[in-house]
């Protein structure tokens, strides 16, 4: 079979399209519009939120990301809202934005700060309210989650299903853990997988960025994900390369169905969206 640039025809045919309109995923820091604003008119960002920095700061650098002309997607953390009155004024505020497609998490919030203790119940209200934007994204576990047992996630995924339009995996290295998780949604709860996946991450870098959204947070990765923070924190940092071919593989060979790339940048956003380019080039 011809090769060019070591991939076979049917991975090259799978990266193009993943490749060509990635989403970036950015924290809610205001430093990071310096690099966002050199990316393409309307390409995909996404905006986190954490318990230190709160849900204003995420929809601030969103509505920032807006008029720097960004298709964005902010995270509503469902442990941050305090109640309808706030949920109604998050919606306004993105309303008039021109933000019409959300991420609904749970949050790492201790304590839920109102009625909303998990993405359910958020995704629950914005509906009751007839405000639920025209795009729903929520998470997906491909190795599961270190504090919920895999059958409460499934169910709970179940149950989110007819309010959400597509599942983004948490960050995840195991292309075969990845696939055949992509495969199960398609086949049991019928939603696009989107399948996340780390950037190009700097260790100082990220090191420097744990601190500021807040080191317990950071830690509590650490401890619920040891391989994927050991994997990160490699001499001379880490480049996706592999697993993103190791997963269009999976793809050409009919394994499972992948609705397109989440790239989690650690606000290193100018690098990989270098990356994503030139790998994308190389798909030509």
């Amino acid at each position: 079979m011809a090769r060019a640039n070591g991939q076979s025809p049917g991975k090259r045919q799978v990266l193009g399209p993943l490749l060509q309109n990635p989403r970036y995923e950015v924290l809610p820091l205001a430093s990071v519009l310096a690099q966002t604003e050199s990316l393409p008119a309307n390409t995909p960002v996404t905006v986190t939120s954490s318990p230190r920095q709160g849900l204003d700061a995420t929809v601030a650098v969103a509505e920032k990301l807006a008029a720097q002309g960004m298709y964005v997607i902010p995270h509503l953390a469902a442990r941050q809202v305090t109640g309808p009155a706030e949920l109604r004024s998050l919606l306004d505020r993105l309303d008039t934005a021109g933000i019409t497609e959300v991420f609904v998490v749970g949050g790492d919030g201790r304590e839920p700060r109102g009625p909303y203790p998990d993405a359910l119940s958020l995704l629950q209200a914005m509906d009751d309210l007839g405000r639920m934007p025209a795009k729903v994204g929520v998470t997906g576990y491909p190795e599961g989650h270190w504090a919920v047992d895999p059958d409460t996630l499934w169910s709970a995924l179940r149950a989110k299903q007819p309010y959400a339009s597509y599942v983004v995996t948490q960050m995840c290295f195991d292309a075969d853990a990845i696939w055949r998780y992509a495969a199960e949604v398609h086949r049991d709860i019928g939603l696009p997988v989107i399948v996340g996946v780390p950037g190009v991450v700097e260790p100082a870098k990220l090191m420097r960025i744990a601190l500021k959204v807040g080191v317990g947070q950071s830690l509590r990765f650490v401890r619920g994900h040891r391989s994927v923070a050991g994997r990160l924190l490699w001499p001379g940092g880490y480049r996706p390369d592999a697993l993103v071919r190791k997963l269009a593989g999976r793809v050409a060979a009919g394994r499972c169905e992948l609705a397109g790339l989440h790239l989690f940048t650690f606000n290193r956003v100018t690098a990989t969206h270098r990356w994503a380019a030139q790998a994308y080039r190389r798909t030509a």
